[in-house]
Order: C-alpha cells, then structure tokens, then sequence
C-alpha cells in the first residue's frame, strides 16, 4: 500500500483580510449599549412598586405598566393631543421670538467687540437669574394668560441661543479670518463666508437648549393660573389623586422633549455637514 503527500498549498495572491463584522451587527450592538440604562430603568420602575414598596407607597408610585395605560388612555380619550397642543403650541411661540432676537443680537455683539465688553456684565446677570424666579414679576405685570407664558419662554430661551451665538463669532480661527482678509474679503462676504459657517454649530447647540428649556419652563408655568397644556395636566391630576395620569404626564413631557432635542440634533447635523463626523 502505497500513499501519497499533498503538495502544499501555495498562494501567489495576497492574503485575504479577515471578514469585518456585518455593518448591521454593530448598529444592533450600539443600539443595545445605548439603550440599556433606559431599559433598566423601565425594569426597575416596574418591578419596585410590585415586589418591593408597601401598598400604600405603592399608590404613589405604580408600576410603568399602569402609567403607560393611562397614557394610552389619555391618547385615547383627546385629553393628551388637546393639552399637548397647547403646550406646544407656547413653547414654538416663545422659541420662535427668542430665536429671531437672539441669533442677529448675538452675531451683531459677537461681531463688535465693544459692544461685547460693554454688554457683557449685564448679560452675566441676566443668564444667571433663573427665569422661573421672574414667573411672579411675569404674572404682576402681564396677567396669567397667554401672553405671561410665552413671555416666560422668551426669557428663558434668549439667553443660550444669545450666548452661544456670541461665543461662536468669538470662536472662529482668527487665522481664517486674516487669511481671509488676505484674499480680499470684504467684511460682508467675510462675515457671510467664515465667521457665519464657523459659529453655526455653536449656535445650534445654543437653540438646541433653548428648545429644552421652552418646555421645561412652560411646563412649570402652565401649573399656574392655565386651564389646559400639559403642565396644566400633571397639576390637576397631582390635586386630583390621580397619579398614573400625572405620571403618564410626566411620560409625555419627557418623550416630547427627547423629540424635540433629536429633531434639532439632526437639523444641526444638516447644517454642519462640512465639519467632520465624531467617532461614536
């Protein structure tokens, strides 16, 4: 019996490189690393008010489930779509307003330097008084209508989108900005070509908080003196005794603010496609 030997192999090529992991693979894995603090969180609020907390803290705080049912109850029923258009429909009103003053302000203080050292004592003051310590003075001097509210949320979102707007003109390359003169600029198409392109990031992530804000303020406001939004909501249900629907109000101020912050992530991301991406 006789036997024989293979020859080996021989690979004139190149070595192939080793399969990278399906794109699809990594979005799922990222997805699940990004959403695990929320589903534990979720978990945790389910299962603590069944197997931990007495009956009577209980009532206090009931189980995720049962707050969901009310929030799909309140969906149900228009009570929900009802109080979250007026909520929202303030919260665009006054960030709409603080938007157009503060952006043009903003550049034009940036813009000056002067006018920037002139303002800036007065401007420190003014972002550092919280806007819900004037509710009061809003309310003396406007009534508790429509018009204290949105003014509330005026006050409160001019200040980020004004600040950040003035750090962004103040944060542009001053060498892009003597290369640019060097070129021949004049000081519009300098302003328009480099000072405007490099502060908009700067600025989003201001207008971005402001949209933060304009809910998180108006909802505060609406507790007082309002008769329907979705603060008006969680207050009447807390007097009331009703406590998965304040909770299911609360759900929804948290959700309508994630939406609200995602949808002005990804208007940033359109407007800044010449900055290179982060690695996640």
């Amino acid at each position: 019996m006789t036997t024989t030997l293979d020859a080996p192999a021989v690979h004139n090529g190149p070595v192939a490189a080793p399969p990278k992991p399906h794109r699809f693979t990594e979005k799922l894995t990222r997805a699940v690393h990004a959403s695990a603090a929320v589903v534990l969180f979720a978990a945790l609020w389910e299962l603590v008010p069944r197997f931990v907390l007495d009956e009577s803290t209980r009532t206090f705080l009931p189980p995720l489930s049962e707050d969901l049912q009310a929030l799909w109850e309140l969906v149900l029923d228009g009570q929900l779509a009802e109080h979250l258009l007026a909520s929202t429909g303030r919260s665009a009103a006054g960030f709409a307003i603080a938007v157009a003053v503060a952006v043009p302000l903003g550049l034009l203080i940036g813009w000056y330097r002067p006018v920037a050292r002139f303002l800036q004592p007065l401007l420190e003051l003014a972002r550092n008084t919280a806007a819900l310590a004037l509710l009061p003075v809003f309310t003396l001097l406007l009534g508790i209508g429509e018009l204290s509210k949105v003014s509330l949320v005026v006050y409160a979102c001019v200040w980020p989108v004004l600040l950040n707007t003035i750090a962004g003109v103040h944060s542009v390359d001053p060498l892009l900005v003597k290369a640019a003169r060097s070129l021949g600029l004049s000081s519009p198409r300098l302003f328009r070509k480099v000072i405007l392109p490099s502060a908009v990031p700067t600025v989003f992530t201001g207008i971005r908080m402001a949209a933060s804000y304009s809910i998180l303020v108006l909802v505060a406001a609406e507790m007082v003196g309002a008769k329907a939004g979705l603060g008006y909501l969680i207050n009447t249900t807390q007097v009331n005794f009703l406590i998965p629907q304040m909770y299911a109000g609360i759900i929804a101020v948290s959700l309508l603010g994630v939406l609200v912050n995602q949808g002005f992530v990804g208007l940033e991301r359109r407007f800044s496609t010449w900055r290179p991406k982060e690695k996640p």
